[in-house]
């Protein structure tokens, strides 16, 4: 009997790995949107995905890769360099970028079978929203293939992908940091005249305080860790720069006309892009390949593929704090990228992500027997465009590929691992764009009074 009855549970766990909702989660949880627990979903297999890489990368496990079958054959001669390579030389590289390979085709396959779904009554919003099982032994599937791939040009052309993907995902961080400062702000001004002001005035001076102090420091240490009296130019001017910049945009948050037209604007959302700009910009002078003007600079050589080694000869982990912050803000945006809308319409028309009818009624089907269930709310309109969701997980995945690589590439003769300006220009680049994107939220209402951006 007890044989029966697992056999049973069994069934119905397929069941609901193969159904059109995941109701493995749900029992075990409130009842939920479906379209809530699909985007949950499929951020565990990035988050998955991820997890895996960083594995791969880990001393011990990275120089075990090659027992991989077939691994390293088919990849030992490069285009474009004379004789062999040693493959394990770079296997934690190239087994991040043919892990994150395979996760951005996983999503670019969804991206392109999810076109133009309105509702749940699409047959294909079925697919977007079960069959579990099968879309995980599709991931793996395509991962395996992704190993097989010989190196060839691979690397060099992935990188030029990652660096274009990367620079996308940042401005999206962007986007979403700027909506979460504008929330942030609104909701305690607004808590603010309901009652109880002066704790809600010290809360945000507080935090302002917090943010600039913070900002402070890193712009001080910026100047003392990369920069030196007799060189080190180009750090200087972006450093420079950017503090040229974030002064600015504290100042044009402040002004009156900018106040009238925007009550709620002011220096805590002004204090969470300059702290923000200061992190990019950090980030960008750790890949500027001069060991000179950057200390923090690693460099990977062959026979020492499991650690980066420092111009003294000392061994130093792979990992960077850079990186490490970098990581932890993919995995705060991804979520609010599956959890939630924005506040605002103008954000959620951007990101695509504006709520159906359904949603917009606020009713939640009861429970039946007290059973938790995902219910489904997309029958009359999707609550997010399903083709988007996959394409931010695409650009999602070659960011952290682009991550747990440090943004490195190997050096023309594929014998040491060096950074790329590339790098460099891609981050300032990104945060130039970010602080012009939160100017044109300060100015847009001054600028074009005629339109609502409520």
């Amino acid at each position: 009997m007890g044989a029966c009855l697992g056999v049973c549970s069994l069934l119905s766990c397929v069941s609901c790995l193969c159904g059109s909702a995941p109701c493995l989660l749900c029992g075990c949880c409130p009842s939920t949107k479906n379209s809530t627990i699909t985007r949950l979903c499929f951020t565990f297999f990035l988050f998955l995905g991820t997890l895996v890489s960083i594995i791969m990368i880990i001393p011990g496990v990275e120089a075990e890769l090659h027992k991989l079958p077939g691994f390293c054959e088919g990849g030992t001669s490069i285009l474009g360099t004379d004789g062999k390579v040693n493959c394990k030389s770079f296997l934690g590289h190239k087994s991040v970028y043919r892990m994150c390979f395979a996760t951005a085709a996983f999503f670019f396959l969804f991206a392109l079978t999810m076109v133009c779904v309105r509702s749940s009554k699409d047959p294909r919003a079925s697919i977007q929203n079960g069959f579990w099982f099968f879309k995980f032994l599709i991931l793996i599937g395509i991962t395996v293939g992704a190993f097989y791939i010989p190196d060839g040009s691979f690397t060099s052309v992935w990188f030029y992908f990652g660096v274009v993907g990367s620079f996308l995902f940042i401005l999206i961080q962007l986007i979403l940091l700027i909506d979460f400062a504008h929330s942030w702000s609104q909701i305690w001004l607004h808590n603010a005249d309901e009652g109880n002001t002066k704790s809600w005035y010290t809360a945000l001076f507080f935090f302002t305080f917090l943010f600039y102090a913070a900002s402070i420091a890193a712009v001080v240490l910026l100047y003392v860790y990369y920069t030196k009296s007799d060189g080190c130019t180009e750090n200087k001017v972006l450093i420079s720069l950017n503090l040229i910049f974030c002064v600015v945009v504290s100042v044009l948050s402040i002004l009156p006309k900018i106040q009238d037209a925007q009550p709620h604007s002011g220096l805590l959302q002004a204090s969470i892009i300059t702290l923000y700009t200061m992190f990019v910009t950090w980030s960008a002078l750790a890949n500027v390949p001069n060991k000179y003007c950057n200390p923090t600079l690693l460099v990977r050589v062959e026979n020492s593929s499991t650690t980066a080694v420092t111009d003294g000869g000392q061994m130093t982990q792979w990992w960077d704090a850079p990186s490490i912050v970098g990581l932890v803000i993919f995995v705060l945006c991804t979520l609010f990228i599956s959890i939630r809308s924005s506040d605002h319409a103008q954000v959620n028309k951007m990101m695509l992500t504006e709520e159906s009818p359904a949603m917009l009624s606020g009713n939640t089907p009861a429970l039946e027997d007290g059973v938790h269930r995902a219910y489904d709310n997309e029958e009359d309109g999707v609550s997010y465009n399903y083709t988007f969701f996959h394409i931010c997980l695409l650009l999602a995945s070659l960011y952290i590929m682009m991550t747990l690589t440090n943004w490195y590439r190997p050096d023309e003769h594929h014998q040491v691992l060096t950074s790329p300006w590339t790098a460099v220009w891609v981050k300032i680049s990104s945060s130039w764009a970010g602080l012009l994107l939160y100017v044109w939220t300060l100015i847009a209402p001054v600028v074009l009074p005629d339109r609502d951006f409520s």
